[in-house]
């Protein structure tokens, strides 16, 4: 039985979500605080957690990058009242997998834990390229015997890269797979991100530039 961990501040949206999720067969707990969430996973590490982005002291946002930043690659999903593009880039960069926007139906929620419980039944898979190697589950990287600190999008950029070593990726490419074509994001974005990669991953320089072209994975 998968176990859901539901974390909003809101008594009758919890009891709601209890209710939908234990009658589909799903073991739930709750907690009504960022704080209390933190403490319930610390405990036991759920299959999946439904998680509230607007609440008092901790908000989602905050939770979903501390249990990121502990290497936990369980599905999170997140749910908001915003349904501005920014708003919802924000959830993304900050580790989540998914979001839902209030209100919401029932069936859809279903459909996407279960789709969240099938992602996160793949198989682990690490990408190498020299001494450098990134776990695309927990999205972990190191550079020889270094763990390397980097923030959801750098470590998508750093995964495209890895995927595609000793070849040219494209600003346009990028743009594609690690922003998801979204309008907000121009090809300087991917600049800006790569200026930040690049320091993070040591000396020598992994990441080159071509010019006029996009940048490559290259010893």
């Amino acid at each position: 039985m998968s176990t859901v961990l539901v974390v909003d501040d809101d008594a009758p949206i919890v009891r709601m979500l209890e209710r939908t999720l234990s009658a589909e067969g799903y073991e739930v707990t709750t907690a009504s605080d960022g704080g209390s969430a933190l403490a319930a996973v610390e405990r036991a590490v759920p299959d999946l957690v439904v998680l509230d982005i607007s609440m008092a002291g901790l908000d989602g946002l905050e939770v979903c990058r501390r249990l990121r930043s502990k290497g936990l690659a369980l599905p999170i999903l997140l749910l908001t009242a915003r349904d501005a593009v920014a708003d919802r880039v924000a959830g993304l960069d900050a580790g989540a997998d998914d979001y839902l926007v209030k209100p919401f139906a029932a069936e859809e929620l279903l459909a996407r834990v279960r789709a969240l419980n099938r992602r996160g039944r793949e198989p682990v898979e690490t990408l190498a390229y020299g001494d450098l190697a990134l776990d695309v589950g927990t999205r972990r990287a190191r550079r020889g015997d270094r763990d390397l600190d980097l923030s959801a999008r750098e470590a998508d950029l750093l995964e495209l890269l890895l995927r595609n070593p000793e070849q040219v990726v494209s600003r346009e490419l990028a743009l594609d797979r690690v922003w998801g074509g979204r309008s907000l994001a121009t090809q300087n974005a991917v600049d800006r991100y790569i200026s930040y990669l690049r320091p993070k991953l040591g000396e020598p320089p992994l990441i080159h530039t071509v010019r006029g072209v996009g940048f490559l994975l290259s010893r």
